[in-house]
């Protein structure tokens, strides 16, 4: 998903928090989002590390990169609702 779209859902979500048809984010929430991807990022590289199939090195690599990018959008998301 890119920033763009992001922000196009987080202009939408702040419209409905205003109407009142939202809840609105807590910035805990979003650490506490933040602390579980990273630690599912250090769990992937530990995996990654001890991989010895060329298959599950790509897997894995995959979905480290799935990881980092979630990890980058729910930092960003914490800028934008504040702290």
């Amino acid at each position: 998903m890119e920033l763009e779209s992001i922000a196009e859902k987080l202009d939408k979500y702040f419209s409905r928090l205003e109407r009142g048809k939202a809840a609105k984010i807590k910035p805990a929430h979003v650490e506490k989002v933040i602390a579980k991807l990273q630690a599912k990022q250090q769990l992937l590289q530990e995996e990654l590390r001890a991989a010895e199939k060329a298959s599950k090195k790509s897997r894995l690599e995959n979905k480290l990169v799935t990881v980092c990018e979630q990890v980058e959008r729910a930092e960003w998301l914490l800028d934008k609702i504040g702290t």
